[in-house]
């Protein structure tokens, strides 16, 4: 039912977010950090400005195909201009990725980080479903909470909304992210006390 009620409301709703950025000076895309950058679609007139302006080597698509199928361009466009891009599809509006897209995001996001490139993570308006994957990235790379990560990336892009089933998910990924590291480190530190 939600991926029904996206459908009927994508065109109406991406009007609207045109609307909003040329009306009311809302910003396509902001960046993060060095290597993250958080957007709206990258319609194809922003290619060359993503690709040269703003380094982006990385594409992170959380739009389904039928978003994506006329405005943007396809995986071989990207990588025609040197840009490699992972599709995350998560139904827009109510829509919540999956845990185990969050971690392939963040290593592709990591990847690109070490390359010293910038990933351009989008989805229809850039303000929910990108939000969450950028929100996994900032928790993996700087062992933020959750609610920390949302609020630094809304301290950037206002505009962003993180709804319930969205927080959840990045909560599951904090708590799987940081019992694999005390089970590391517990697992190091009883070695080392066997070893003594």
């Amino acid at each position: 039912m939600a991926g029904l009620f996206a459908r009927i409301v994508f065109y109406p709703s991406l009007g609207y977010n045109v609307f909003m950025s040329k009306v009311f000076d809302r910003h396509w895309y902001d960046r993060i950090d060095q290597t993250v950058i958080i957007g709206a679609l990258p319609f194809r007139s922003l290619t060359e400005e993503l690709v040269t302006k703003e380094n982006v080597r990385g594409v992170i698509t959380m739009n389904e195909d039928y978003e994506t199928r006329f405005f943007v361009n396809t995986a071989e466009e990207w990588e025609s201009l040197g840009v490699e891009q992972l599709r995350l599809s998560t139904v827009d509006i109510l829509g919540v990725p999956k845990l185990e897209d969050l971690k392939k995001g963040v290593d592709f996001l990591t990847k690109y980080r070490k390359k010293g490139s910038c990933v351009y993570v989008h989805c229809k308006a850039g303000r929910s479903r990108s939000a969450t994957m950028v929100a996994a990235y900032l928790i993996h790379l700087h062992h933020w909470s959750p609610k920390k990560a949302c609020e630094y990336i809304a301290s950037i892009r206002s505009h962003i909304v993180i709804r319930s089933g969205q927080f959840k998910i990045l909560k599951n990924y904090y708590c799987e992210l940081f019992s694999e590291e005390s089970d590391v480190l517990g697992e190091t530190k009883s070695a080392a006390a066997f070893k003594s």
